[in-house]
């Protein structure tokens, strides 16, 4: 007999506060991809080169936990069904990106950011908030995301030690995750966020990244 059980407000609420742990403190399920760059052995680096990049990875596993927070709140008030599964297949692709800098924290003898929770939060709340406008906004949101992530992941292949190959083809699969990301976005019927939004953006992202680096 097939399962008609609908889902309450509580169920939701149950399952949201799940993602969100999973998120910022478990092991989230992914595509099980295999990590880039397992088959490299692990580089001989000086302590600033080590320090460095763990900071720039700390960075990145923020970002991730960001990503999910926002495809996580977008879904959720997602208005077409379609759009609602884009978001959901994009944050699973995304939680291998969280595992995968994850594992090159603890490779490098560093740490998870300790505002990750303030930072889910603060993302799940926009991501919602985009979705509850429209899909077609929610989409816009998304791509100009993405666009915005490629273009920091770009800066971080140019500060990173080229000895770190590990972390650099982790950070090299990601880019191309997130440009494919933005295009089905756009493909979906993303539409283009106003300058001053993309400008905001673009701030939050920079407070971001220079508090997570060391703390």
């Amino acid at each position: 007999m097939k399962n008609t059980r609908q889902f309450t407000v509580e169920d939701r609420f149950i399952g949201l506060i799940s993602d969100a742990i999973e998120t910022v403190f478990g092991n989230p399920k992914g595509s099980n991809r295999p990590m880039p760059g397992r088959d490299i052995q692990e580089s001989d680096m000086e302590i600033d080169e080590r320090r460095h990049s763990a900071g720039l990875m700390r960075v990145n596993h923020t970002g991730e936990v960001c990503a999910q927070a926002l495809y996580q709140g977008q879904a959720l008030t997602a208005h077409q069904p379609e759009v609602k599964l884009k978001m959901e297949q994009a944050a699973i692709e995304e939680n291998d990106h969280l595992r995968w800098c994850e594992s090159r924290l603890e490779a490098l003898d560093s740490h998870k950011s300790l505002l990750n929770p303030l930072w889910y939060g603060s993302s799940f709340v926009i991501g919602a908030a985009a979705g509850a406008i429209g899909d077609k906004w929610s989409l816009g949101f998304v791509a100009e995301t993405e666009h915005q992530v490629v273009r920091h992941l770009e800066s971080h292949l140019e500060k990173m030690s080229p000895k770190d190959t590990k972390s650099r083809a982790v950070i090299q699969q990601m880019k191309l995750d997130e440009a494919q990301h933005a295009e089905q976005a756009i493909e979906a019927g993303a539409a283009e966020l106003p300058l001053p939004i993309k400008s905001a953006m673009t701030l939050m992202a920079k407070v971001m990244t220079t508090t997570v680096y060391r703390i």
